[in-house]
């Protein structure tokens, strides 16, 4: 099926910045930190970079996109249904233990948590990354030049907002599919 997904994104016009996890071997066991995050296409579209890596994700996703009909497709895929109405799922304590139990995993979330502009990033996909100590990828895709593929790595310092600057600096050149739903980006 991944190879699938893989096939059908191409098919689509996107493109992969080529990785070779031999030097990078950080983006097959981390937190990835994948923005911006404005449509729902992103969740079509941005596995495939993944796959492509050949990375075992377990992508966060809100409960309301998992159903009868989608339950088995979303688990095949790797998302992971989360209540977000619910401060008490325990999300980090959950992400930490997959990420210390499976060291091929990785934990896909996108730091602004909705697809609306926001004003901050969430502080949950970096909490993670902290307590499980590994390392933030940072993922993109560009819906302008259709590129999707691997930012730097960022080895968090504990001074999350320095580390944020950071990310949104190499973010800032990407290309939203929805630019008002964007806070950083170009306008």
């Amino acid at each position: 099926m991944r190879k699938i997904w893989i096939w059908l994104v191409q098919l689509c016009g996107w493109h992969f910045d080529p990785i070779d996890v031999k030097e990078r071997p950080e983006v097959l066991h981390c937190v990835v930190a994948v923005a911006p995050h404005t449509s729902i296409a992103d969740f079509f579209v941005g596995p495939a970079m993944l796959f492509k890596a050949g990375a075992k994700p377990r992508i966060f996703i809100k409960k309301e996109f998992f159903n009868i009909f989608t339950n088995w497709f979303m688990r095949r895929v790797g998302a992971v249904a989360v209540d977000r109405g619910n401060r008490h799922n325990n999300l980090v304590e959950k992400a930490v233990e997959v990420l210390k139990r499976e060291q091929d995993a990785c934990i896909v979330i996108t730091p602004e948590g909705t697809r609306k502009a926001v004003k901050r990033l969430h502080r949950g996909f970096y909490e993670i990354a902290m307590r499980a100590e590994v390392p933030i990828v940072l993922g993109y895709m560009d819906f302008k030049t259709k590129t999707m593929g691997y930012g730097p790595t960022i080895y968090p310092s504990g001074d999350f907002d320095a580390d944020v600057e950071q990310m949104l600096a190499f973010f800032k050149p990407i290309h939203a599919k929805n630019p008002k739903g964007w806070g950083w980006g170009e306008k």
